[in-house]
C-alpha cells in the first residue's frame, strides 16, 4: 500500500441498518406485529421458568434444560428485536459501529449455547430411554451444571473469535446493512478488506457450532429409537417418543433457519430472504418453544395453570 493510503480511507464510525422494510406504511404494522411477538415469546418462556420453579414434578434433568433453553430464548430475542422496533420509528436507522459489534458478539454467545444446549438435551433423552437404571446417576445436579458450562464455553470462544476477526476488518465505504440487525454475512459484503479468513473462520465454527452437535443429536435419536422399537406395547413407545418429539421440532426449526442463514455467504441477491429467514432464527424458533414444549405435556400444562391462577402445587 502506497504512503498516505490509510490517510485518504474514511474509517466507518456507525452503519445504517436498512430494516425489514423501507416501506414508510407498513412501517407502523410491522412494529406492532413485532411488539406483541416480542411481549408474547418473554410472557411465554418466562411462564415456563416460573411452571418449572414452582412445579416438584418437573425438578428433573430434562426440565433443567428447558429452563436453561428459555432463559437462553429470552436473551436471543432481546438481543435482536428492541434494537429493531427502535429502527422502525425514525426514518434512518443509525447504529455505533461498537454496538453493532456487541449485538453480533452476544447473539452468537447466546445463539451458540442453544446449539449446544439441544445437544445436551439429546443425551438427556438418550441416558433416559437408552440407560434409564444409571439415568439419575449419570444426569446428576453436578454433571447437569458442568453440561451448562461446557455449552457456555464452547460458545463463548466462538462468539470472541468471530467478533475478533470482524473488528479488524476495514470498513472504509458504504455503510448500509441490508438487515434489521448486525451479522457477520452482511458485514462481510460492506469489508473493504480480504474477508479469507473471516470466511474460513465462518466454516469452522458452523463445523463446531452446528454439524457436530447435529452428528451427536443424530447418533442420540439413532439409540433412542432403536430403543423404542425393542418395546412391545404400543403406549410405551408412544410414551417414550412423545418425550423426544417436542425436542426434536424445536432442534429441525432452530438448525434448519441457521444452516441456511450462513450457508449462502456468497449470495449477495439473497439479502432480502435472508430477513425472512432472520425472523425466523430470531423470533419464530423463540416464540414457538414454549407452545411446543408444553402444547403435549400434561405435567407443563397443569403447572402453567397453577402458575396463572396462583394456586400451590399439590403436596
Amino acid at each position: 500500500m502506497e504512503p498516505g493510503t490509510w490517510a485518504n480511507r474514511t474509517t466507518v464510525t456507525e452503519f445504517i441498518l436498512l430494516g425489514l422494510t423501507e416501506n414508510v406504511r407498513l412501517k407502523p404494522i410491522l412494529f406492532v406485529v413485532f411488539l406483541f411477538a416480542y411481549v408474547l415469546t418473554i410472557g411465554g418462556n418466562f411462564s415456563i421458568l416460573a411452571a418449572i420453579f414452582v412445579e416438584p414434578k418437573l425438578h428433573t434433568p430434562m426440565y433443567y434444560f428447558l429452563g436453561n433453553l428459555s432463559l437462553l430464548d429470552i436473551g436471543c430475542i432481546t438481543v435482536t428485536v428492541p434494537p429493531m422496533l427502535a429502527c422502525l420509528l425514525p426514518p434512518q436507522c443509525r447504529v455505533p459501529y461498537a454496538a453493532c459489534i456487541s449485538q453480533l458478539f452476544f447473539f452468537h454467545l447466546l445463539a451458540g449455547v442453544d446449539c449446544h444446549l439441544l445437544t445436551a438435551m439429546a443425551y438427556d433423552r438418550y441416558l433416559a430411554i437408552c440407560q434409564p437404571l444409571t439415568y439419575s446417576t449419570r444426569m446428576r445436579r453436578e454433571v447437569r451444571g458442568a453440561l451448562v458450562a461446557i455449552c457456555c464455553t464452547i460458545s463463548f470462544i466462538n462468539a470472541l473469535t468471530h467478533t475478533v476477526a470482524v473488528s479488524v476488518l476495514d470498513f472504509c465505504g458504504p455503510n448500509v446493512v441490508n438487515h434489521f440487525y448486525c451479522d457477520l454475512p452482511p458485514l462481510f459484503q460492506l469489508s473493504c478488506s480480504s474477508i479469507h479468513l473471516n470466511g474460513q473462520l465462518l466454516f469452522v465454527g458452523a463445523t463446531f457450532m452446528g454439524v457436530f452437535p447435529m452428528i451427536l443429536i443424530s447418533m442420540s435419536y439413532a439409540h433412542v429409537t432403536a430403543a423404542v422399537l425393542r418395546i412391545r406395547s404400543a403406549e410405551g413407545r408412544k410414551k417414550a417418543f412423545s418425550t423426544c418429539g417436542s425436542h426434536l421440532t424445536v432442534v429441525c426449526i432452530f438448525y434448519g433457519t441457521g444452516f441456511f442463514s450462513y450457508m449462502r455467504l456468497g449470495s449477495v441477491s439473497a439479502s432480502d430472504k435472508d430477513k425472512g429467514i432472520g425472523i425466523l432464527n430470531t423470533i419464530l424458533s423463540p416464540m414457538l418453544n414454549p407452545l411446543i414444549y408444553s402444547l403435549r405435556n400434561p405435567d407443563v400444562q397443569g403447572a402453567l395453570k397453577r402458575v396463572l391462577m396462583g394456586k400451590r402445587p399439590p403436596e
